[in-house]
């Protein structure tokens, strides 16, 4: 370990830190309804959005149907993904000419993107036209990172509001979420990962003649706008097959700084959007210190068993710690601190091979898969597991000492405690 490690690894933090209240500020203004800066150029973009969908923006709904509305938006994303991926042939965008995905693998895709998972069982260079890149999964990644959030934020609600006969309306919080929130920052972010050297282009793969004399095909693609949305809402999908540890995925080591402090940006602010709609936003810093508390310690046991290597390589006169999987130019912190966070954050995007890690290293990603996203976790998700744990610990903080417990001024009875164990135990059980 060195020091400059470890000043990466605070600086990630402070930065973090420093990004919750502004950005919980702003989105707190956005599920409210209120005026912001991008109000004059989107609002009438957001207003011809509902006339088209029939949405009245002030009627808001009952928590069950706002969960169907939740179903049925997901069943429709599903349905439009299946159909693009299975007839990937015969549209548009398709320079590699790639045939249609296959049956089983175009439903586990759709399933997987629609729900955040983004689990990947393929190729996305070999397998992906640039159509289905965009239409298909990047549409996705901006719709499933929205769900989270707007889930977040009616939990909130139930939390901040003496009456909990509605919770908003899950049309208006996605369309917000969409418009304000991920596709400003994308739009700058996706600029700068261009100027970073990342491809954006629907121009054909690149034919190259190496120093040997070989053929080889380059892929490229829109590759920038993808990226910046799988980072921002914790999707993890990759436009390639290698995901971050692809140069043309992240070029450069600001550009894999970046990508970090994205992994956790809207995550963290949620806890502010917390603490500022239920009145206190000392709660709102109380979750997301106990958040950074588990997360540094997860990245400090990753540093050090990397750094330090194992006797085997001791052996072998290697004693720099452990580069097996590593990306020279990212190297052990920043391979360790981005096999933390986006074990965290539940996002699924890789710098370098975890099964590579030590036996420790790599030991903290997987308790934070099994954590079950308390720790940030993906948006919106993380603040919601943490506040089942809170519920809980206000329950016996409540029983210790024999009075009715009681959470931003919510009293926590039995059935709130029942339903939070069983959303709690719901993980364990599936893994069993």
């Amino acid at each position: 370990m060195t020091a400059i490690g470890w000043i990466q690894i605070l600086l990630f933090c402070a930065i973090i830190a420093a990004l919750a209240k502004p950005l919980g500020w702003y989105m707190t203004r956005v599920f409210n309804g209120e005026r912001t800066l991008l109000s004059p150029i989107l609002r009438p973009i957001e207003a011809a959005l509902y006339w088209v969908g029939g949405v009245d923006e002030k009627r808001e709904q009952h928590w069950l149907t706002y969960t169907i509305a939740m179903l049925f938006f997901h069943v429709g994303g599903f349905l439009i993904l299946y159909a693009v991926m299975r007839l990937q042939a015969v549209l548009p965008f398709n320079p590699a000419e790639q045939s249609a995905v296959a049956e089983d693998l175009s439903f586990n895709t759709a399933i997987s993107f629609i729900t955040n998972t983004n689990w990947q069982n393929y190729g996305g260079e070999s397998t992906m036209s640039y159509l289905v890149q965009m239409l298909g999964l990047t549409h996705q990644n901006f719709l499933s990172a929205a769900t989270g959030i707007a889930l977040a934020v009616a939990l909130i609600r139930g939390f901040s509001r003496s009456s909990m006969r509605t919770i908003g309306n899950f049309w208006v919080d996605v369309t917000r979420c969409t418009l304000y929130v991920l596709l400003p920052i994308c739009v700058v972010y996706t600029l700068f990962l261009v100027w970073q050297g990342m491809p954006q282009t629907l121009g054909a793969y690149v034919d190259a003649t190496t120093l040997e004399g070989a053929k080889q095909t380059i892929a490229v693609g829109p590759v920038a706008s993808q990226v910046a949305i799988k980072m921002l809402g914790t999707n993890g999908g990759g436009f390639f097959n290698a995901n971050a540890a692809h140069p043309f995925e992240n070029p450069t080591a600001l550009s894999n700084f970046v990508q970090m402090l994205s992994i956790f940006a809207l995550g963290a602010a949620l806890t502010n959007v917390f603490g500022r709609m239920v009145g206190n936003q000392r709660q709102g810093w109380a979750i997301l210190a106990v958040m950074g508390v588990l997360f540094i310690a997860g990245v400090a046991v990753t540093y050090w068993a990397e750094a330090s290597g194992t006797t085997a390589l001791d052996a072998l006169g290697l004693t720099g710690g452990n580069m097996e999987g590593k990306e020279v130019r990212f190297g052990i912190v920043a391979s360790s601190l981005f096999a933390v966070i986006t074990t965290a954050a539940s996002c699924g995007a890789v710098n370098a091979m975890h099964d590579s890690f030590t036996a420790l290293g790599g030991m903290i990603p997987l308790i934070n898969m099994q954590l079950g996203e308390i720790i940030v976790g993906g948006v919106g998700a993380g603040l919601y597991g943490m506040l089942l744990f809170v519920v809980l610990a206000i329950f016996v903080a409540g029983l210790m000492v024999g009075r009715t417990p009681e959470y931003v001024g919510k009293k926590i009875e039995a059935r709130e405690v029942k339903m939070a164990m069983l959303a709690i135990l719901v993980l364990p059980l599936m893994y069993l």
